[in-house]
């Protein structure tokens, strides 16, 4: 694991990954997004929060704008399968289909092979440890490169 504030361990990563935590929607509870925001930080990952209640636009420009490598999606109103598709459609229209998108919250288990199916790197559910979460994108950013994109 990469040691925390280091843009580059001994685990083969040239970088870190640079990560936007984002709340969809109209959802007014944040205290899980901003533990896993943080707990990323504290593991030396670039993170940005971007607040409560944004739209698709708004968390997609989060995403061009600091090049991220993961867009974390946080959601509680029950709204994951119509917000997800929209921001992954959004995504690729913008031209950031190379970002991952891992989605937290209350979510069925019996939603997840759908919300995989249309391009969802991980589902967390709930109960799921901050350190799990940090580990999930650790490795699969160490395993699968993403390349730098242009600015």
């Amino acid at each position: 694991m990469c040691p925390p504030n280091s843009d580059s361990c001994g685990c083969g990563s040239a970088r870190m990954p640079r990560v936007v935590i984002a709340k969809v929607g109209l959802d007014g509870h944040d205290r899980g997004a901003r533990l896993v925001a943080n707990t990323l930080r504290e593991s030396g990952m670039a993170v940005v929060y971007t607040g409560l209640r944004r739209t698709i636009d708004q968390v997609v420009d989060a995403v061009v704008a600091h090049r991220a490598d993961y867009v974390g999606l946080s959601l509680l109103a029950g709204d994951h399968m119509v917000q997800v598709p929209k921001v992954i459609a959004a995504l690729r229209q913008r031209g950031a289909a190379r970002t991952r998108v891992v989605v937290g919250g209350i979510i069925a288990k019996q939603q997840v092979p759908e919300l995989m199916a249309q391009g969802v790197r991980q589902v967390f559910l709930p109960g799921t440890p901050l350190a799990a979460v940090q580990q999930f994108i650790h490795d699969d950013f160490q395993r699968h490169p993403i390349e730098e994109s242009s600015p």
